[in-house]
């Protein structure tokens, strides 16, 4: 939550392969109704006087502290550690109220973008959190100018223990801080730049249309409605697909490469202007990880490409496709997906759950029973799925749209771990509650890893299990090997962009099929079409080179899975201590008492053995079913 650096991006929908899929009606039983959220532990309606009483009350305090503290709080030689510990709590209490408005803006908005007052709401509350940050700025930027000695006197303060982890974190951040007035300016001019649009693509992107032309007929769909069709059994409705999303994408693409370019460029100064040395550094310093690690990390990912490579030539036998296109690459092994009713979903999810950690379990129950959960398909509600933390005095709120599919079993599972993760870090407060990017997906994809291994286990057709599993590592290359693939693309475009100025649309095009086409070399056939994909990626235009976070998480819960097969009921007292940590200390010190190093590049090779022995696994029950092998 800290002012100075980039503002953390707003509730992330997950990467492609989390794309909910909305269709017509969801399986459900007999008056059974898929629940919509209920936002009244935050306000009571988008006119709530309240939002606007309580940012108002936020701004005096925020003023009041101000002037209270602005160039006396850390002043001299000597600063006075517990005059510092209260001025720190009341500076996250004054916060708490504004990000209270801020998320609750954001969730209206998700649920409904056609109306315009949410839109509106969103605005106003963002001016008024501009004018609360401008207050406390010089907070920050005062602790981080307190001299090396002074300030480690003040780190070792048992006083200062409960936020040390905040401090020593701001601290990073130093030698690419500005001036107080720079700051303020950056502050202020936001709204009009890089935030501004970012919401125009949200916003733009949920309104795309796309014509679908399958046997003499049109049908205009959304992106989220068009992404589904992917992921159908007839592969003339997948092509159909692509084709519809490539000429949604090329029509717009003017639109949506000037924003991504713009971004790039906004970026640039920002990063000159901090003295940072490459267009990632911000975000790895963000994210509490060494440049050292995230290379490591990624060149590993890349050596493992073959492992992508002889997955799909498996494919494309059970398909019986000779060459396998970008449209065929989530098609389904099983001749009929499965379903599941909401009911059934949640019973799934929280058994799984309960297996592992009654703990857990109950956390996840909560969502259902007190309706923090929005699982309804409706017109202009956001595409994707996301767990929205808020504040540490409310708790979490999901956003998913359930189709009944059983991929949406698995949403809900990752969602859930995200919440149950978020539940138990609240006690650490706004401040250090929140985790880096690098471990966010944790209990997600842990949360998934324990569903998936639960319906195996349920399975005794071959058939079956070889559909699951399918399914099952397509997800893990998406979030492995496609995330790192993205990360690269944008180190591309970025340097580019700083090379060349303002990229022209066929060059970005390049870069994307170039990095896509490393990872699957000529197992699958990327197309010229495919090429205009990147611009639906919202990440590239939030949260630049947050991507790479989803191969570090995926591939430490493979890791942390293995330790759980190993170790059994003693590995989970560990695993709900580091969930409950939040974001308390560095992934470094959280991970330790695991015995889990992620700078060595030979921990994350282990993770990719893991998936070989998968990708094993499935030949093996291919032959079985008489494929050849």
């Amino acid at each position: 939550m800290s002012l100075v650096r980039r503002p953390k991006p707003r509730p992330q929908r997950k990467p492609t392969r989390k794309i909910c899929r909305p269709a017509r009606r969801a399986p459900a039983r007999r008056g059974e109704t898929l629940p919509a959220w209920n936002l009244a532990d935050l306000y009571r309606g988008v006119d709530d006087p309240q939002i606007r009483a309580d940012l108002t009350a936020a701004l005096d305090r925020a003023q009041s502290f101000h002037d209270q503290h602005s160039g006396r709080l850390l002043a001299g030689a000597n600063p006075d550690a517990a005059v510092l510990a209260d001025a720190l709590r009341e500076y996250e209490a004054m916060l708490e109220p504004a990000a209270k408005a801020m998320v609750y803006a954001q969730l209206l908005h998700a649920a409904d973008m056609g109306d315009p007052r949410h839109g509106g709401l969103v605005a106003m509350v963002a001016q008024q959190f501009t004018e609360i940050r401008a207050r406390l700025m010089f907070f920050e930027l005062e602790w981080m100018d307190v001299a090396d000695d002074v300030a480690q006197r003040l780190l070792d303060d048992p006083r200062l223990a409960f936020r040390r982890h905040f401090l020593a974190t701001t601290r990073r951040f130093r030698p690419h801080k500005l001036s107080e007035a720079e700051e303020q300016v950056v502050n202020q001019l936001a709204n009009t730049g890089s935030r501004s649009w970012q919401r125009f693509f949200e916003e733009f992107t949920a309104e795309q249309k796309f014509d679908l032309r399958l046997n003499g007929r049109v049908r205009r769909l959304g992106q989220s409605e068009t992404l589904a069709l992917l992921y159908d059994g007839s592969r003339a409705r997948r092509k159909a697909a692509a084709d519809a999303l490539t000429a949604g994408l090329r029509s717009n693409a003017r639109i949506l490469g000037y924003v991504l370019n713009t971004l790039l460029w906004d970026q640039q100064i920002d990063d000159q202007m901090r003295r940072y040395p490459h267009p990632m550094a911000a975000r790895n310093l963000d994210n509490l990880i060494d440049e050292r690690t995230v290379e490591a990390l990624l060149s590993s990912v890349e050596e493992g490409y073959p492992i992508v490579q002889r997955y799909y030539r498996l494919k494309s036998r059970l398909l019986k496709i000779r060459r396998l296109a970008d449209y065929d690459r989530y098609a389904p092994i099983a001749s009929k997906a499965a379903t599941a009713t909401w009911s059934d979903a949640r019973q799934r999810v929280l058994d799984s759950f309960r297996a592992f950690s009654p703990e857990l379990e109950r956390i996840a129950a909560e969502f259902f029973e007190q309706r923090w959960i929005d699982a309804q398909l409706r017109p202009n509600k956001a595409g994707g799925a996301f767990s929205a933390p808020t504040v540490p005095s409310a708790h979490a709120y999901i956003l998913m749209n359930y189709t009944g599919k059983l991929r949406d079993v698995m949403t809900l599972a990752h969602e859930l771990g995200h919440g149950v993760h978020q539940q138990l870090s609240r006690p650490h407060g706004l401040l250090q509650s929140s985790t880096p990017l690098t471990l966010a997906e944790t209990a997600s994809v842990f949360a998934e890893m324990l569903l998936f291994e639960r319906l195996m286990a349920e399975q005794s057709d071959p058939r079956v299990k070889l559909g699951l599993l399918c399914n099952k590592l397509e997800d893990t290359f998406a979030t492995v090997f496609r995330q790192t693939a993205m990360t690269r693309f944008e180190q591309q475009v970025h340097a580019a962009r700083r090379d060349e100025g303002e990229l022209p649309i066929d060059e970005i095009n390049r870069h994307w099929l170039e990095t896509n086409r490393a990872m699957f070399a000529d197992t699958v056939e990327l197309t010229d079409g495919y090429g205009w994909w990147w611009s639906y990626i919202g990440h590239f235009v939030r949260s630049p080179f947050y991507c790479y976070a989803y191969a570090f998480g995926e591939l430490l819960v493979i890791a942390l899975v293995q330790m759980y097969r190993e170790q059994g009921a003693a590995f989970v007292p560990r695993y709900v201590a580091l969930l409950s940590a939040g974001g308390s200390g560095t992934p470094d010190e959280l991970l330790a008492p695991l015995g889990v190093d992620v700078r060595q590049p030979t921990f994350w090779k282990k993770g990719l053995a893991v998936i070989d022995g998968m990708v094993s696994q499935a030949e093996a029950l291919a032959r079985e079913l008489g494929y050849r092998t």
